[in-house]
């Protein structure tokens, strides 16, 4: 629909006054290139130890915990440069996501995760390691070049 493209800039514009409004009022550190779901919850008990990195996605009604108040623990939870935290994800407090990982839709993360990972699972778990991301989390496009004719025949010629 064409129509709805004229919305992108509206969303653009709340997403900065919110991210404007949660590092100025509540103290997190959300990097101004970081980007969020409307929805995506952030702890505001302990604000200031929520850390998201630069080119970063928080999807749909995901949560970032900094505090456990039956536990009487408050962490700093910090999220990598360029990661995707997929949809109603939990990140506990105290935890760290690496560099360049993807957080599976429904996951709770209870412990760190090293970088350059997959993760899914309640608990999470690593399922893929030495992953490269595009920014806010993309996997790379991998194109595969197919040899012409001729070249498949010199390398058939070569293995012979």
């Amino acid at each position: 629909m064409p129509g709805l493209n004229r919305f992108l800039k509206l969303r653009r514009i709340v997403v900065d006054a919110r991210r404007f409004y949660l590092n100025r009022f509540w103290g997190m550190n959300i990097h101004p290139t970081a980007d969020f779901s409307l929805s995506a919850r952030f702890d505001k008990t302990h604000p200031k130890g929520i850390y998201v990195g630069e080119e970063s996605y928080v999807a749909f009604d995901a949560a970032i915990l900094a505090h456990d108040t039956t536990r009487r623990m408050y962490r700093d939870t910090r999220i990598g440069k360029r990661c995707f935290i997929g949809a109603r994800s939990i990140i506990l407090p105290g935890v760290t996501i690496g560099d360049h990982c993807i957080v599976g839709s429904g996951s709770v993360v209870t412990k760190d995760m090293p970088a350059y990972s997959i993760i899914a699972g309640n608990p999470a778990r690593v399922i893929r390691s030495n992953n490269g991301l595009d920014p806010y989390g993309r996997i790379p496009r991998v194109v595969e070049q197919v040899p012409s004719e001729a070249e498949a025949d010199e390398l058939q010629s070569r293995q012979a």
